[in-house]
């Protein structure tokens, strides 16, 4: 079985080389092995499983070799996650942040995870240099123009996010490019009606349990449809889209395969905050990682009827997401 594995993952890295020697790609099939029988990304735990012919401590070296010495074509890296996925079908975007503290070093990561279904994987991130602070639009919309740039708008069938996720330049974008979304705002967010009355939810009248639709209303400057939930007294789910007015909290609830990827990526998976990396390169470079091992393994462990899509043109571009 490990042969197996490794022999399919060095021809896919062949088909899409973001390491060109032969060697690098052996080593990436047997550190993606260790990845999955070790379910972590330190270091020292992957060297136990890389190479049973060498010990511990020279994997391991070897590892640190790799991680200084290669630079990753990340778009590269993009694309072979994409080729696993179904070929034809709308794929769903799912936005989001995490953080964590390793002394002074704070990790402060914008992540957009592309799937279907329950699966996802994170396809691009952004690491915020912002002390912890919230994303801004134009950190979403460079990321979501990266997204469009490896997919193409047609593929993309909706983008979910929850309340970080506002404000008029980013919802403007959203729909001058043409992309369906569902975004949960917080309550203070007022809504504007055709005729330029405002009303805040206070206003609604709304009881425990009780849900209001408003087909086209305006927020943040926006035209769009709004569903709201009361779920407490003076708490909402407050829900702003383009995407189907009678679907909204069904399609809002797909937002949670992020927040499992997340938690394989982090504490109840491959332990990415134990990395102990402090420098953003080394922090941009664990991520793609910690996303293939489960990717990897749902690829080839799935019905044969769900065909992966061929592996899209090489691009020259290198370096960590932008």
């Amino acid at each position: 079985m490990k042969q197996h594995f490794a022999a399919k993952i060095t021809t896919l890295l062949q088909q899409a080389p973001f390491v060109g020697h032969l060697s690098r790609q052996k080593f990436v099939g047997q550190f993606i092995l260790g990845l999955i029988k070790s379910r972590n990304v330190q270091f020292g735990e992957v060297a136990q499983h890389l190479n049973d012919a060498a010990k511990p401590a020279s994997n391991e070296t070897r590892i640190q070799d790799f991680f200084r010495e290669v630079d990753l074509n990340y778009v590269l890296v993009a694309r072979i996650l994409l080729s696993l996925l179904p070929a034809q079908g709308k794929l769903r975007l799912c936005l989001d942040r995490t953080e964590w503290d390793f002394g002074q070093c704070q990790v402060n990561i914008l992540l957009v995870t592309v799937g279907t279904g329950e699966v996802h994987v994170p396809l691009y991130w952004h690491l915020l240099d912002n002390r912890s602070g919230n994303s801004n639009a134009a950190d979403r919309i460079a990321v979501l123009e990266k997204c469009l740039a490896l997919l193409g708008k047609d593929r993309i069938g909706l983008v979910v996010g929850d309340r970080e996720f506002v404000g008029h330049a980013w919802f403007k974008w959203l729909k001058d490019n043409g992309l369906n979304f569902v975004m949960r705002l917080p309550k203070h967010h007022c809504l504007t009606h055709a005729d330029g009355r405002r009303q805040a939810l206070a206003d609604l009248g709304l009881v425990p349990g009780q849900v209001r639709r408003f087909a086209h209303v305006q927020v943040d400057g926006v035209w769009g449809q709004v569903w709201v939930k009361a779920v407490a007294a003076d708490a909402f789910v407050f829900l702003f889209a383009t995407a189907g007015l009678n679907h909204l909290e069904q399609l809002y609830a797909k937002r949670w395969t992020i927040e499992q990827c997340f938690q394989n990526l982090k504490g109840r998976g491959f332990n990415l905050e134990a990395t102990h990396l402090r420098c953003f390169q080394s922090c941009a470079s664990s991520w793609p990682w910690s996303a293939w091992p489960t990717r990897f393994v749902w690829a080839w462990a799935r019905p044969p009827t769900a065909a992966a899509s061929p592996l899209p043109a090489k691009t020259t571009a290198t370096g960590p997401p932008a």
